[in-house]
């Protein structure tokens, strides 16, 4: 594999596509203005459509970036279960077009995946070498996404992350609780999943510390904040660090029934 020799004074460029969502948004906060000698490009769904393979490459030879970090996503696990076409088609498709304009070019990619791509029956936590076992059509769609970089590139990054959550941008879990323990009296939150909720400020660390070292040893990593906890101790820890435990009453909704699958037990082991 031929390396391009960059000029030490040069900035380091980077992409980032799904600039408007949490994650997109959390590196923009941290690093869009930065004195480490990076250069970052946001681009969103609307200028950068991740499923047009020929804007996508035309964009990358036009662009000479030294990495691409991949947050743009289908992230609606109930709409993709009704209508996986659509989680298909970004997830899958889309990471394949990127893939390959990636090669074309060069290009490292950083590519953002989930938890969800394992089934939830492991007790232990899970490791970056575990069989893979999605439940759902959002799981799927991302492990195809995985599987098409892997077949495609050498040089990558794939990443997944855990119950990811920004407490500034976009919808989450997080703002939700916010949002209702100010209006609703009694809020009811399963403890049936186990995970590990992981705050986008710390992902974006992780993430730049891959660029910054100039990390070679390519191929698939876990990162999440490490704290298991289920969606219910999780909606109590932000009651209590948003001082509104008393403003609303949190219940256990064990009945709680969604359209799709849901893995019980997800907690990643980082490396």
């Amino acid at each position: 594999m031929l390396f391009y020799m960059k000029d030490e004074q040069q900035p380091t460029t980077i992409l980032v596509t799904g600039a408007n969502g949490q994650l997109g948004q959390t590196i923009s906060e941290l690093y869009a203005k930065n004195n480490l000698g990076l250069e970052f490009t946001f681009v969103s769904k609307e200028k950068f459509d991740i499923t047009n393979e020929d804007a996508i490459l035309t964009y990358f030879r036009n662009n000479k970036f030294d990495y691409c970090i991949n947050c743009a996503a289908y992230t609606n696990v109930e709409q993709a279960e009704k209508i996986p076409k659509i989680a298909f088609k970004v997830n899958a498709e889309g990471v394949k077009w990127l893939a390959k304009a990636c090669k074309q070019t060069n290009t490292i990619l950083i590519h953002i995946s989930t938890d969800y791509v394992f089934d939830g029956e492991k007790k232990e936590p899970y490791t970056p070498s575990d069989v893979p076992n999605p439940i759902n059509e959002y799981g799927k769609s991302k492990l195809l996404g995985e599987q098409y970089i892997q077949e495609i590139m050498d040089n990558y990054f794939i990443v997944r992350t855990s119950w990811l959550y920004s407490k500034k941008y976009g919808k989450n879990f997080y703002r939700t609780i916010l949002e209702k323990a100010k209006k609703e009296d009694e809020l009811f939150v399963t403890d049936e999943q186990l995970g590990c909720p992981t705050d986008t400020v710390n992902l974006s660390k992780y993430i730049l510390g891959l660029i910054k070292e100039k990390k070679t040893n390519f191929g698939i990593y876990h990162f999440s904040d490490e704290k298991v906890m289920t969606w219910y101790d999780f909606a109590e820890q932000i009651l209590l660090e948003n001082h509104l435990k008393n403003m609303t009453k949190l219940v256990k909704g064990n009945n709680y029934s969604t359209f799709a699958k849901r893995p019980k037990h997800t907690v990643l082991k980082n490396e």
